[in-house]
């Protein structure tokens, strides 16, 4: 479980042209990742 505050982890996901792009890309900058925690469960 990730809790506020936390480092996220490493991961990739496609962008809106389905292109990959890592959290490792924005390494040295600042970068804003926002989670749904309940998205697409019946949560």
């Amino acid at each position: 479980m990730i809790a506020e505050g936390d480092r996220a982890p490493a991961f990739t996901a496609r962008d809106d042209a389905d292109r990959p792009v890592a959290l490792g890309d924005f390494k040295g900058k600042w970068v804003v990742v926002y989670f749904y925690p309940k998205a697409d469960t019946p949560g």
